[in-house]
């Protein structure tokens, strides 16, 4: 009866080890298009000010829905790395840089939900800038196609 029940654990075992079945239907193109630049851009859109001939308007969010707008979208950043070393999505070559890049990615977009939580208006901006640093010098590297 032990060795059934160690014959099954080590059978279970396997088998949660197993590599999950990805599927990366949407191309990179995509996942800039529909997911990370939306999130981006509100990130971006919550940060700063504008002047204009009425005065200085502060981006900031003012309420409690704006802020938690900024933190899901900072969420969204950083998983958006983890989506961008998926495979199929990656380089065919392993390139590590295109690692770099979206890891540094997922590391902006962890700060800026930190920063989002704690409703700290200059750290949006400053990690707001950073996200931007990474996605500028990834694009150099890597231009977007079509």
């Amino acid at each position: 009866m032990r060795s059934v029940i160690a014959a099954a654990c080590l059978l279970l075992s396997a088998c949660s080890q197993a590599a999950p079945p990805y599927r990366t239907e949407n191309d990179v193109k995509e996942v800039m298009g529909h997911v990370l630049d939306p999130a981006a851009d509100v990130i971006w859109g919550a940060a700063g000010t504008v002047v204009t001939e009425e005065g200085e308007q502060d981006l900031s969010p003012t309420d409690e829905a704006g802020w938690l707008a900024v933190e899901n979208a900072a969420a969204v950043v950083a998983e958006s790395g983890n989506l961008l070393m998926l495979p199929g999505r990656a380089p065919e070559n392993d390139d590590a840089d295109w690692i770099r890049y979206s890891q540094q990615l997922h590391d902006s977009g962890q700060r800026a939900m930190k920063a989002a939580e704690s409703k700290n208006k200059q750290g949006v901006f400053d990690v707001g800038g950073e996200i931007y640093q990474v996605c500028v010098a990834c694009h150099q590297k890597y231009p977007p196609k079509g």
